[in-house]
């Protein structure tokens, strides 16, 4: 298991976190997600075989900015 944290612009509320948990939980191999839009943050547990890329494209798809450090 891994844990993924992606920085995550745009989520204000909690309906905001709610979509995007809901979407990424879709993904294949992942086991939680919590995000948290007052850190602005989305983590992620998923089996090593999900990339980060493809959780970050889910997160693009339904309207949020995904941050480069």
């Amino acid at each position: 298991m891994k844990e993924t944290i992606i920085k995550v612009e745009g989520m204000v509320c909690n309906g905001c976190e709610n979509r995007v948990q809901n979407a990424l939980k879709n993904i294949n191999g992942v086991e939680k997600v919590v995000a948290d839009h007052t850190k602005g943050t989305v983590t992620v547990t998923s089996k090593d075989e999900v990339e980060e890329s493809a959780i970050a494209e889910k997160i693009e798809d339904i309207g949020f900015k995904v941050k480069e450090d």
